[in-house]
Formats: C-alpha cells, structure tokens, sequence
C-alpha cells in the first residue's frame, strides 16, 4: 500500500538515512582510499555513517561580549588562562 501524496513530505529525501545503499558504501570507501577497484562490491566491509551535527547558536564569551559594547574588562576580573590545566 502507498502512501497518499498529500501526507509525503517534501524534504523525505534529504534527511538523515542510517543504511547506505551499495553505491555509497562504494564511494565512501574510495574516499577513505580503503577500495581496491579489482575487489567484489559483495560482502563490503562495514562503513561508519554518522550524522553531522549542523549549526547551533553560539555563545559569545564575557570578555568578547565586553569588547563588542565598548567596555574593557577590568585587569582583575579576567581569570589567567595559564593556570586553568
């Protein structure tokens, strides 16, 4: 049974897939240079496909955030970074 054009999103294809296709187990492997074109495209050896994680907002540090207003961080506010190990 199908399923009805009206429910079917528009980005179905876009999104993040776990099982490759052969294809690009193929390819991904010719990128990791670990495919020999004489070897048989059966019984591939495993391939890690992780989703990348995209953009997020980025927290601005204090002092930057003093900076960018105009205002110098005093001399004894700012923690020294060498003795942060």
């Amino acid at each position: 049974m199908s399923i009805d054009k009206s429910l079917k999103t528009s980005g179905a294809l876009s999104k993040h897939r776990n099982v490759l296709t052969r294809a690009e187990r193929i390819e991904k492997l010719k990128d990791e240079d670990r495919w020999l074109e004489d070897q048989s495209p059966f019984g591939l050896i495993k391939v890690a496909h992780r989703k990348a994680k995209v953009g997020g907002k980025v927290k601005e540090k204090p002092e930057a955030a003093a900076e960018s207003e105009g205002e110098k961080p005093a001399e004894g506010d700012a923690a020294p970074e060498a003795d942060k190990k």
